[in-house]
């Protein structure tokens, strides 16, 4: 997959959080946007996602050679961030149920492999809403790490893990890199230190309003 962005910006009312962006994700590497809190990473991770537009420039994916419809880049897409939530209505059996009628799993695992590499095959039938938050955050990887898309995108993807998550991450991010385009939108060096590029979303902050 590939990814370019030209130009691109966006703001709220008249403030600027970003301007004159151009950039180009490749598969097969792994990229960190950085900067300190509220600088910019999460709008740009939504954009990306297309959960938001931009305000000006343009953006464009490609999978194998061919444009993808930017109304169906999600499909080609994973996304964990701490805004977004789980159906906490449902067991975790009939969460990874409904979540694999949309997205398959990397590596032809089944669900209760899926569940073993959470370490969440104790709570198979428990209310998500009865996770604690450590463990929802596991099931918000695992959902994303392990599903089949080519373009994966993390913002601030240790949040709520302890030292035993944080070290889960490690390994699971390892295991699912690989010929994917791997974004992290985050401020801390044990959730990017894997990343091969770097990208500092202060570099494209503007001072003066238009």
């Amino acid at each position: 997959m590939l990814i370019n962005l030209s130009n691109l910006g966006k703001r709220y009312n008249y403030e600027w959080i970003f301007r004159n962006l151009t950039f180009t994700f490749e598969s097969g590497s792994s990229y960190a946007i950085l900067g300190h809190n509220g600088s910019g990473k999460s709008t740009l991770l939504t954009i990306i996602a297309g959960h938001n537009l931009p305000s000006e420039g343009q953006l464009s994916y490609s999978q194998s050679d061919k444009p993808v419809a930017p109304e169906e880049a999600f499909r080609h897409l994973s996304l964990t961030a701490p805004y977004l939530e789980l159906v906490e209505e449902f067991t975790l059996q009939e969460m990874l149920s409904f979540h694999t009628n949309f997205k398959s799993l990397r590596h032809d695992i089944s669900q209760k492999q899926l569940m073993e590499r959470m370490g969440l095959e104790k709570a198979r039938n428990k209310f998500v809403k009865d996770f604690s938050s450590g463990m929802k955050q596991r099931l918000k990887l695992g959902l994303a790490l392990y599903a089949n898309t080519p373009l994966l995108l993390l913002d601030e993807p240790t949040t709520n893990l302890d030292s035993d998550g944080i070290a889960w991450y490690q390994e699971h991010i390892a295991l699912n890199k690989a010929g994917r385009i791997v974004i992290v939108g985050s401020n801390i060096d044990h959730e990017y230190s894997f990343c091969d590029q770097q990208l500092r979303i202060t570099d494209f902050h503007i001072t003066s309003r238009k």
